[in-house]
């Protein structure tokens, strides 16, 4: 999990670097890399260019199918309500984030229960959130 974790993580590095919220996503299928994306909202003007999305559309397209059965996606940080209902439309298998997201996080804020949804994922949280939590934090320090 972690070196899928890290490809991600220097995606979020990207994001930070072009002026965006540092999260990096990273799509993975049979442990072979289909998809990488960052967070692009402020640069596409795009409040739907999550890092999640993106690498999701990606996929798709590298896949022939927006249905992504059998793939695993790495993300920095907990994903949002509308991150989580597309990976549940893609069919992702398995979601593994870094640092939870008390504020917007589909599980930290909003307390999502999946038991009643048409899809099941395996969700596994908390992998190298110290680097992801560290990213975030020094990013938003920066701007007040």
């Amino acid at each position: 999990m972690d070196k899928w974790m890290r490809i991600a993580l220097q995606e979020a590095e990207t994001a930070e670097k072009e002026g965006e919220v540092p999260v990096g996503a990273v799509l993975v299928k049979n442990d072979q890399l289909i998809a990488s994306a960052h967070n692009r909202t402020i640069h596409l003007s795009d409040p739907t260019a999550h890092a999640e999305i993106l690498v999701l559309r990606k996929g798709g397209r590298k896949l022939g199918n927006y249905r992504l059965e059998g793939t695993e996606l790495y993300v920095t940080k907990e994903p949002c309500l509308m991150c989580l209902g597309a990976m549940i439309h893609a069919r992702i298998k398995k979601l593994v984030f870094g640092a939870e997201d008390p504020k917007g996080g589909a599980f930290s804020a909003f307390s999502v229960d999946l038991s009643r949804a048409n899809h099941r994922m395996e969700i596994v949280g908390g992998v190298m959130s110290k680097e992801s939590s560290q990213l975030l934090k020094n990013f938003f320090k920066a701007r007040r």
